[in-house]
């Protein structure tokens, strides 16, 4: 009985489950994990520069505090939303809850840089149970034609976590120290578990797992690994120049096998008819972009402002005006762009001022007094931008896959934030090892500025064409 209990859903009481407003009660649950995750993403940069001083590491080392976590997130996010189809994306999610927050408080009490690394990595598996099961649960349960503002509620709530992140960041290292940025988890944990347990909902209809790719995630996540090792040892990790070569042959080679073996997999970890649909494919890559256009700040600003003397507490506060345009953005954006724009033009609207955005911040001294306004429109124009992207991919992928299509915009929004931090790592390593002909900060932004037309890019390849209804999950499935 007590074996059922853990390894079958719940379902909600009745007395909830029968409230007008059940479906929003839904999403706001989602929400807290959608708020925690992204605190911990932008809380964990302001601790670079003192993870740097009290473990003596170099900055490329420091940030695979980061990476070690984006790389497990990344890896994980589709076979979890593929065994989240299968078991129910409640059961999943609540354990990722568990999972992230116990290894939160272990963490908080790493001795050593390894040690913090390799339980950031297990943090990484239950954030991957609950970013997996997000997207679906958001889709599944809001009420019908209320999808694209459900998934703007959703942004909003990461927006929070982003916002509050750095100043809450900043205040605990200035006070408690690093550990503190950790364990900042924990309650946040407790409160999501409880209320997950009775205000989700079960899943109403499960698809049967066909078989399991696990060469297939074994080639992409040495792939990726091998991928960012590279660029690690070119920002100063300080590896030989022969093992850089062969990690860049690793990651070439891994990525081409990776392609074969999902040709020829009668399960493939990605689903190659999905990616042949030239709506999911470009809103995917516009993820990406999206995602290391939003996270490149946030390793960026914090280390810029604190080398020219600046507290920890004041940088957060500067970076907050990011985060803060982008939960302005999507949810009132609903209301100011005309209603008969669809979201492939939001899109494009969105990546066009981010565009701008960079391009102005690129040629602009890097100060708080110029840092706040820039990252403000940069956080509006992301906000314009992120809702429409999700809702065009979500929209695309039919209902029974709701939580592989919500893995993969989840795989893609990881990696894109490790490319934000691994590339704007590398411009700085390159300014400070005398590369002369780059200034750092602003060759990381002209990177920026670069991944955000590429956003426009994928944007304006969507096609116009109607969506078939049968591919709109919404009003697909029913839960209780």
């Amino acid at each position: 009985m007590h074996l059922r209990a853990l390894t079958q859903e719940r379902a909600r009481p009745a007395r909830i489950r029968e409230r007008p407003n059940a479906g929003w009660l839904a999403v706001a649950t989602v929400c807290f994990g959608a708020f925690m995750g992204q605190l911990d993403a932008s809380i964990v940069t302001l601790t670079y520069r003192p993870l740097s001083t009290g473990f003596g590491a170099s900055l490329a080392g420091v940030q695979w505090v980061s990476l070690a976590y984006l790389l497990t997130l990344a890896a994980l996010l589709i076979p979890v939303g593929r065994l989240a189809d299968a078991r129910g994306h409640k059961l999943l999610y609540l354990y990722g809850f568990v999972v992230f927050t116990v290894a939160s408080a272990a963490c908080g009490l790493a001795p050593t840089l390894g040690a913090l690394i390799a339980f950031r990595i297990v943090q990484g598996i239950g954030a991957a149970l609950l970013q997996a099961n997000s997207v679906a649960l958001v889709v599944t349960s809001a009420p019908h034609g209320k999808v694209r503002k459900a998934l703007g509620i959703q942004a909003a709530a990461q927006a929070i976590g982003l916002a509050l992140g750095p100043t809450l960041g900043g205040l605990l290292v200035s006070t408690w120290g690093w550990r503190w940025v950790f364990g900042i988890n924990v309650p946040v944990g407790i409160v999501a578990v409880v209320a997950g347990i009775y205000l989700l909902p079960r899943s109403k209809t499960l698809t049967p797992t066909t078989g399991r790719d696990r060469s297939g995630l074994l080639l992409l996540v040495t792939s990726t690994t091998a991928a960012l090792l590279a660029i690690s040892a070119v920002s100063g990790l300080g590896l030989p120049r022969w093992a850089t070569i062969a990690l860049l042959v690793t990651a070439v080679a891994s990525a081409a096998g990776f392609a074969l073996r999902e040709h020829r997999a009668a399960a493939p970890l990605l689903d190659l008819a999905l990616l042949r649909d030239r709506t999911v494919s470009s809103g995917l890559l516009g993820a990406l972009c999206g995602y290391l256009v939003l996270f490149g700040p946030l390793v960026l600003v914090p280390i810029v402002l604190t080398s020219s003397g600046t507290s920890a507490l004041h940088a957060g506060l500067v970076l907050t005006a990011l985060p803060a345009g982008f939960a302005l953005a999507a949810t009132v954006g609903e209301r100011l762009i005309p209603h008969s724009w669809g979201d492939r033009r939001r899109s494009s609207l969105g990546a066009l001022l981010g565009i701008a955005v960079l391009i102005g911040m690129a040629g602009a001294p890097l100060t708080a007094a110029w840092l706040v306004p820039f990252l403000g429109a940069l956080g509006i124009a992301l906000g314009i931008f992120t809702p429409a992207n999700n809702n065009l991919v979500m929209r695309a992928v039919p209902s029974h896959t709701a939580a592989t299509g919500g893995g993969m915009l989840n795989m893609s929004r990881g990696l894109g934030t490790a490319l934000g931090v691994a590339l704007v790592t590398l411009a700085l390593h390159l300014h400070r090892a005398g590369e002369r002909l780059l200034d750092g900060p602003h060759t990381a932004l002209t990177v920026l500025a670069v991944a955000a037309v590429i956003m426009l890019l994928s944007a304006r390849r969507i096609p116009t064409t109607r969506i078939p209804a049968s591919h709109v999950p919404a009003a697909q499935v029913t839960a209780t």
